[in-house]
């Protein structure tokens, strides 16, 4: 993930060059960053992931999302808010669903890392979904075969539940028997 301009510009800059551009862009902190063209890997790890999700969440209360679409995550207590894209989301609180976008906090994101927007993924999102009550977010890792899982504890934190690399299951544990064979996600 590249920054696009080192000037940093507001919430309604940012969707004013969105609208004029046909590009992935996310805005963190002021910073326009723009993503990457995922992988075919990335590509094959993100549908498996939705499927399976879009399966178990079929007829409940929370709706599964893939990329690209526009996550605006609020929080009143919160001074600015920020613009991600996540690979997968999985939204609850219907109630900031809009035509285009979602504004408020996902229950639970996914995200698949690509070489250029690891230490995006891995430290400045890990933070800001921490930030913003995310209560779960897994960080997928192609490259290694690894699947690395967060969760929101009660001070308002991640523990890091598990990580699994090549084989093995891994579990949700906000989506009670949600589950994921790491040797079929990372099939070719």
């Amino acid at each position: 993930m590249s920054s696009q301009k080192e000037k940093l510009v507001t919430i309604d800059e940012f969707y004013k060059i969105k609208e004029s551009t046909d590009k992935i862009l996310e805005f963190i902190d002021g910073v326009i960053y723009m993503s990457p063209s995922p992988s075919t890997k990335h590509q094959r790890i993100s549908g498996r992931l939705y499927a399976k999700l879009f399966n178990f969440l079929e007829g409940r209360e929370c709706e599964a999302f893939s990329a690209p679409y526009d996550v605006q995550l609020h929080r009143e207590d919160i001074k600015e808010d920020k613009v991600v894209i996540p690979d997968i989301s999985v939204i609850c609180d219907k109630s900031g669903i809009e035509d285009n976008k979602y504004i408020g906090i996902p229950t639970f994101i996914i995200e698949i890392l690509s070489p250029s927007n690891q230490s995006n993924d891995l430290v400045v999102k890990l933070n800001l979904y921490m930030k913003y009550g995310v209560k779960e977010y897994w960080i997928i890792n192609p490259m290694i075969n690894t699947v690395q899982t967060y969760s929101l504890n009660n001070d308002g934190l991640y523990d890091q539940i598990d990580v699994v690399k090549n084989s093995g299951t891994i579990s949700s544990k906000i989506f009670n028997g949600f589950a994921v064979d790491i040797g079929e996600l990372f099939r070719e």
